[in-house]
């Protein structure tokens, strides 16, 4: 099985060649997902891209490691990274569901030399403000709480967690602390400095992702925007031909 080790933590991914002419996309799940909620998109998208699939910290066939302290957004950006050195992929298209989405735009701020473009779904940026932000992080402890007293259990019934498997609810709890949890400001405030091309994808019947999509795109400089009928959160598990079409559709566009 195909891991990198960080630090002593090893990081499970995969990694589908279909071209060597062709550009490697990356997808990041969403936060209680695991790399199998990508398993549509394997097929869909080798016309046009290579696929690397992984998961975080915490996450899947990954370490778990009981120190809390291990779990951070900056070290979630250096197991991409690394992936991306150990598959010899200098520039990738990042992108992600949810969490994923945030994570691509972080690495975007991280990392700018090795974006090529953006792909974002079903997903936020975060917060200006300190008091929305610290909502949000209440939110991310009882969360953590709740799989620390009920288990796999506690992480709910989304589309792309049910096609998950883990195999710690501590290293789930942790990433909620840890990964899923936001410090700063500074990844909504790079939407306007956004160089690359970007897609920001929802499915219409997110609700409480819609307003976020139209506020980035239309912060984001050279983005495009679509809204994808009859998909939910996880758009992808939801219209898995739709959504490869106009992930497609954007990786054609961007050669």
């Amino acid at each position: 099985m195909p891991k990198i080790n960080n630090s002593g933590v090893n990081i499970y991914y995969e990694h589908y060649v279909n071209n060597d002419q062709l550009p490697t996309v990356v997808l990041s799940n969403g936060y209680g997902a695991t790399l199998g909620m990508w398993r549509d998109q394997i097929p869909g998208l080798a016309a046009v891209a290579n696929i690397i699939i992984w998961d975080y910290r915490g996450h899947g066939q990954s370490d778990s490691p009981a120190d809390g302290g291990l779990y951070s957004a900056a070290l979630t950006l250096s197991d991409l990274a690394m992936i991306l050195d150990e598959c010899g992929v200098e520039r990738a298209v990042v992108g992600g569901l949810s969490l994923g989405g945030y994570i691509s735009l972080a690495f975007n701020l991280a990392y700018p030399k090795r974006t090529q473009a953006l792909m974002l779904f079903d997903t936020g940026p975060g917060y200006k403000s300190d008091a929305a932000r610290d909502k949000w992080n209440r939110m991310t402890e009882k969360q953590a709480q709740r799989i620390e007293n009920k288990g796999l259990e506690g992480l709910g019934d989304g589309n792309e967690v049910k096609v998950s498997k883990h195999r710690s609810a501590q290293g789930l709890a942790n990433a909620s602390r840890g990964i899923l949890a936001q410090v700063d400001d500074r990844v909504i405030q790079s939407l306007p400095h956004i160089t690359v091309p970007t897609l920001v994808l929802v499915g219409a019947l997110d609700k409480g992702f819609l307003s976020v999509t139209d506020y980035m795109a239309e912060k984001i400089p050279n983005s495009q925007k679509v809204i994808l009928a009859e998909a939910g959160h996880a758009a992808n598990i939801d219209q898995p031909e739709a959504f490869n079409a106009r992930v497609s559709g954007f990786v054609k566009s961007i050669l």
